[in-house]
């Protein structure tokens, strides 16, 4: 498969993902294979792709969480075996020693190049994880990566942290589902559907980087979860999406020249003043 030199493939996808492990994996290795024949590098699957998200966020039901994981599990090791030399990032339920955490992995047949702790919780959520506290990029075969899952990007904070850090690609991996209290009758016109574009395109602009952006698709219990997955450049500008409903979005991108042609004149990252920033009470 042709393509022009120093570019990748990046795949988004969006895909309902439920309770069930063994079902879980059977998909992803039909996504994981398309993605493959579609000569994607990397592959981003969303946010509690293992053992699905939770039914209810105001008042979430204690007898029907996700399964817990490490991972040492069984199915972290099969989609390790799976990746070979593509990298995945997906979602799951971490068994964090007594604490659970929406966290989510990169990985490839190596092994696990990143993690992440979901660090914001909305409504209940905290009512069932345990929160993580930090954001740290790491090096992968296709450059410096960062993860955030769901609610995280919706605060601008997070993604900076990890451009500041070097991070070029930022995957956000979600469960986003449509309004809780103010739900539209059709999903593209739903207020949480135009938030769920909008923080994604700003935060690559923001930062100038790559956003790789997934999402769960479907139903758990009262969440109807979005879809409208996409690659976003450097610019802000979507690349590729999907609809509400499943389907994977591939963007072919040279990211190193693409986020050095974003940052060529206005340079985000170098002209920001730290010093004229205050907290609350005014201290800096």
């Amino acid at each position: 498969m042709t393509r022009a030199p120093g570019t990748m493939r990046i795949g988004a996808v969006a895909a309902h993902f439920g309770r069930d492990l063994d079902r879980a994996i059977a998909k992803i290795e039909g996504i994981v294979n398309d993605a493959r024949a579609s000569g994607v590098d990397l592959l981003v699957l969303p946010d509690a792709t293992l053992g699905g998200y939770l039914s209810d966020l105001r008042h979430p039901d204690p007898s029907s969480l996700p399964p817990a994981l490490t991972e040492d599990s069984y199915e972290i090791r099969r989609i390790i075996a799976m990746a070979g030399e593509m990298v995945i990032c997906f979602g799951y339920a971490e068994d964090g020693g007594g604490r659970l955490y929406n966290s989510a992995l990169a990985v490839s047949g190596d092994g696990v190049l990143g993690r992440h702790r979901k660090v914001h919780q909305p409504a209940g959520e905290s009512l069932v994880y345990a929160a993580g506290d930090a954001f740290a990029p790491f090096d992968t075969p296709l450059g410096r990566m960062g993860m955030l899952i769901d609610y995280d990007k919706t605060f601008p904070e997070a993604a900076r942290s990890l451009a500041l850090d070097g991070a070029a690609i930022m995957a956000c991996l979600s469960a986003w589902p449509a309004s809780l209290t103010d739900r539209a009758s059709r999903l593209p016109q739903d207020r949480q559907s135009r938030l769920f574009d909008l923080y994604d395109s700003a935060r690559a602009a923001e930062n100038q980087v790559v956003w790789v952006s997934s999402n769960q698709t479907g139903v758990m219990g009262g969440l109807r979860f979005l879809g409208q997955a996409k690659v976003v450049g450097p610019g802000g500008d979507i690349l590729a999406r999907t609809s509400s409903k499943g389907g994977l979005a591939i963007a072919e991108i040279d990211v190193a020249a693409e986020v050095d042609r974003s940052r060529r004149i206005l340079h985000h990252l170098k002209e920001l003043n730290p010093g004229a920033y205050t907290r609350p009470g005014g201290t800096s």
